[in-house]
């Protein structure tokens, strides 16, 4: 069974102050904009009804994923269903990722690309005028799992995310967002798959 990517304690450790970091920020920025709504008025820009978003994603993979592979470049399509006017909806999301393999150092071992097809829902609140917090979870299924020679073909899978939506006229927007995303062992014993994630996706309402 090939593994396309190692355990490695420094990575470990490096994903762990990363995640650590990032926890701290998304903390830190829901405190802060929970406080600005206090003294902000909100502008009603963000819409009451159902919005779909369609766009690319691309992601940069740390830790022991960037071990194995380069880059992903991919697409999703999200709806969000609002819960409280203009401030709280549930989200659901599904896509496609492709995530390029590096170059093996062996000669005459080709690695595989790792496909992967996430499905996830979520929360997406607006604390403040157009600037959201998002949290997802579900499940991403492997697409390719003989080629990468992984033992599941699902994995558990959380992101939280920060974004924004840039108001096109209308029910139009753009909606842009930055988030961490990780997913659970692809391979018995293997490690954790975390990787950065840019969205960038042209939204409009119902």
């Amino acid at each position: 069974m090939k593994k396309h990517y190692i355990n490695n304690n420094n990575n470990n450790m490096k994903t762990s102050i990363i995640l650590g970091v990032l926890t701290l920020a998304l903390s830190t920025i829901f405190t802060l904009t929970t406080k600005a709504q206090e003294t902000i008025t909100k502008a009603t820009t963000t819409g009451s009804g159902i919005r779909l978003s369609i766009g690319p994603d691309a992601t940069l993979p740390v830790g022991s994923l960037h071990d194995g592979y380069n880059w992903s470049i991919g697409g999703s399509i999200q709806a969000d269903f609002p819960v409280i006017k203009d401030q709280l909806f549930v989200t659901v999301n599904a896509g496609y990722s492709n995530y390029f393999a590096k170059d093996s150092n062996l000669p005459g071992v080709d690695n595989k690309d790792l496909q992967l097809i996430p499905v996830k829902a979520g929360l997406k609140y607006f604390p403040v005028h157009n600037f959201y917090l998002q949290g997802e979870a579900g499940a991403s299924f492997i697409a390719n799992k003989s080629d990468i020679g992984a033992d599941k073909s699902a994995a558990f899978v959380y992101a939280p995310q920060v974004g924004y939506l840039i108001s096109l006229g209308g029910k139009n927007y753009l909606d842009a967002g930055v988030r961490f995303e990780s997913n659970t062992k692809f391979v018995t014993n293997g490690n954790t798959n975390n990787f950065f994630g840019l969205r960038v996706a042209y939204a409009f309402g119902l």
